[in-house]
């Protein structure tokens, strides 16, 4: 039998403890699940806008490829697209929100677009395509980063959800309980001890 559900005094304070800190670590959970779910609505927002970002700036992009097409030709375009060199400049960085660890994902600090065909060959139309595909490339990786983000809170919000419900529906019931039995039974106890202590003084002679 544990120990600690004997009816003492000593118990009955320990249990009351439990509980106050119970109800404590639930009020924090609730908390702390409500602050993420806001945060996580308000990155749900922001992947909407960027998404939108994301197929306007591919649309013009794609519209000023095709006119760079028609007037230089495919072969310039092949050469020109030799040219631009993989992007390597990716960091990968986290940080922590509330016990959470958020993705920080950025190019290496850069000086404007770089510009790696020569105008000699090429025209307006593939300007505007080069500089819209930086930006959808730009649009991607805040993109990711925000996804991710969302991805990370919905894990812990679940996580923090399960076990404010178990303080919730196991462990502050359960204290509760046990609070009300020891201090049930002590009540009873003194009850009859004082019922004792009253016969032993009316057979003692006292009134």
């Amino acid at each position: 039998m544990d120990v600690s559900t004997f009816p003492t005094k000593g118990n009955l304070i320990k249990a009351r403890a439990s509980l106050e800190l119970s109800i404590q670590g639930y009020e924090l959970l609730d908390k702390k699940r409500n602050i993420l779910i806001n945060e996580m609505l308000s990155l749900i927002s922001r992947a909407e806008k960027i998404q939108a970002d994301i197929d306007k700036v591919f649309s013009t992009a794609y519209k000023a490829l095709q006119r760079a097409n028609i007037s230089l030709g495919i072969s310039t375009l092949q050469q020109v697209g030799y040219a631009i060199p993989e992007e390597d400049g990716i960091e990968f960085k986290s940080k922590s929100i509330m016990g959470v660890e958020i993705p920080i994902v950025k190019l290496r600090k850069q000086e404007g677009i770089k510009v790696n065909y020569s105008f000699f060959r090429t025209n307006y139309f593939l300007d505007i395509a080069y500089e819209n595909f930086n930006k959808a490339k730009m649009l991607c990786l805040e993109i990711a980063e925000v996804e991710n983000t969302i991805y990370r809170l919905a894990e812990h919000i679940k996580k923090t959800q399960k076990r404010a419900n178990a303080l919730k529906s196991i462990i502050i019931p359960k204290y509760r309980d046990l609070v009300n039995k020891i201090q049930n039974s002590l009540e009873e106890k003194e009850r009859e001890e004082f019922s004792r202590l009253h016969v032993l003084k009316e057979k003692k002679g006292y009134k």
